[in-house]
């Protein structure tokens, strides 16, 4: 099973309510989320995952969304049978693979800043970044970071890319071979998914990203005829990290 972040307050008002299922996205971890998932902790019992190739999760020799999805799903069953699910890009795709392929584990589906189409762009040049950084050369983070900078030109990626580097035991918490060998699934769709989720679906986009384009919409409407749609001022991509706030604002009016 996938290694989970439990924050549980243990109250009869959380005992009521489904768990929050947070899915990073691609490169991520649990521990990416780790703020906004205390704060979503105050009424309900919130797990934050590591994906399958990413973080202290086991690592798989394929990375596809219905795997993905059925990963998740296990993690649902053993935690009471359905939940709330909240993911974000590559985490986003998986959580709408879940809500088709089995849509009694979703209460709510929440969709962060990503669209179930096939994208043209390739995310194997942070994978060769990465590689070429000589560990045995890194005591601290800032090291990775000097390593990294003539690669990778802007500082809020290499600072989240370096939240995946297990500096004491220098390593990557990311399996470079299955990601790139699977790249063109992660940045892709399974055109073998179909049916529709017809339960409440949100898709949260950041006000200044191209991900959730207007042309996606009927797509979008055609998987979840429910589909509601918000952005946030301000954000890109990352909106959970650019707007923190606004986004924790986002995911509390939703759950409510």
């Amino acid at each position: 099973m996938l290694r989970c972040l439990i924050n549980d307050p243990q109250t009869p008002e959380a005992a009521n309510r489904p768990p929050l299922l947070i899915v990073h996205g691609l490169f991520g971890s649990a521990r990416n989320w780790g703020v906004i998932a205390k704060r979503m902790s105050s009424d309900r019992k919130v797990i934050a995952v590591d994906m399958r190739n990413h973080g202290e999760s086991p690592w798989f020799p394929t990375h596809s969304y219905p795997d993905l999805a059925a990963d998740l799903a296990e993690v649902i069953r053993a935690h009471g049978g359905q939940a709330d699910v909240v993911g974000h890009s590559m985490g986003g795709k998986a959580s709408m693979v879940l809500a088709l392929n089995e849509g009694a584990l979703v209460n709510r589906l929440i969709v962060a800043d990503i669209a179930p189409v096939a994208y043209e762009h390739d995310q194997s040049s942070l994978i060769s970044a990465m590689r070429q950084v000589d560990l045995s050369r890194v005591e601290r983070r800032s090291d990775a970071d000097a390593q990294l900078e003539p690669l990778v030109a802007e500082r809020g990626t290499r600072a989240f890319l370096i939240q995946s580097l297990d500096v004491k035991d220098r390593k990557w918490r990311l399996n470079f071979d299955v990601l790139e060998a699977e790249m063109s699934k992660i940045v892709g769709w399974p055109e073998d998914v179909t049916g529709q989720f017809d339960g409440p679906a949100y898709f949260v986009s950041g006000a200044e990203s191209h991900y959730i384009r207007p042309e996606y919409r009927d797509r979008i409407k055609g998987f979840f005829p429910a589909a509601r749609f918000a952005k946030i001022p301000g954000a890109g991509h990352w909106l959970h990290a650019d707007k923190p706030r606004e986004f924790e604002a986002a995911l509390q009016a939703i759950l409510a």
